[in-house]
């Protein structure tokens, strides 16, 4: 079985300097009880991948509005938080964009052991800038890297003690991708139970290091 901890815990298996995936779009299915602990915890410099920055004063916003916790984000748009904007142009944030499909095939990359992939998306654009391009039958391909973290922080519907994983609906976005692409992989249940139905299972425990149980009082 896997380990049960809190969101305070969690939030201090996060170390300044390090990378961090958080799932969600926009708020739905964003970890946002460990983002509020990882909050309340003195880390500076961390490096944020994930689809989006949400708004200024949900889940993944928190982390952006905190001065000095966040040195770089690695995202597909940042339209919902002005905050993510003012420090980007300010230079006390470095953005890296990508479009979503490239930014979640990387990830995949990372988790599946893949050396990388190849996409045309963004073939003679800014994208384009400073990466390796590939020839394959008259079509130019960008070549991107696999992307990983230290840490994932991720969402669950339900998630049972072995740290098998269920989700309803859309919560499941890039939340499946991220289990797969880090060192240390911590889900947030929404609730936990002693077993899940196989054919229920989205993300097999075997890539789950924690669980923090949304109905915790602390």
């Amino acid at each position: 079985m896997k380990k049960i901890i809190t969101a305070k815990e969690a939030a201090k298996l996060v170390k300044s300097n390090s990378t961090i995936m958080v799932g969600g779009f926009l708020s739905c299915g964003a970890p946002d009880k460990i983002i509020n602990a990882i909050v309340d915890e003195d880390i500076k410099g961390l490096t944020l991948i994930c689809n989006d920055t949400s708004f200024p004063d949900k889940d993944k916003g928190l982390l952006i509005q905190k001065d000095e916790m966040i040195k770089k984000v690695i995202t597909t748009h940042i339209g919902t938080n002005p905050t993510t904007g003012k420090k980007m142009h300010s230079g006390e944030i470095e953005v890296e964009f990508y479009p979503m499909g490239t930014l979640v095939e990387k990830i995949h990359a990372k988790g599946s052991g893949l050396g990388g992939v190849l996409t045309p998306t963004g073939v003679g654009t800014i994208l384009e800038n400073g990466k390796k391009t590939i020839q394959i039958d008259g079509k130019k391909y960008i070549f991107e890297e696999p992307l990983g973290a230290d840490i994932a922080i991720i969402y669950g519907t339900i998630v049972d003690k072995y740290g098998n994983v269920k989700y309803e609906g859309t919560t499941r976005n890039f939340n499946t991708s991220m289990a797969t692409a880090a060192d240390v992989v911590i889900v947030q249940a929404e609730k936990i139970v002693e077993t899940i139905d196989p054919n229920e299972v989205v993300i097999p425990g075997i890539f789950i290091d924690y669980i923090v149980n949304s109905e915790e009082n602390e």
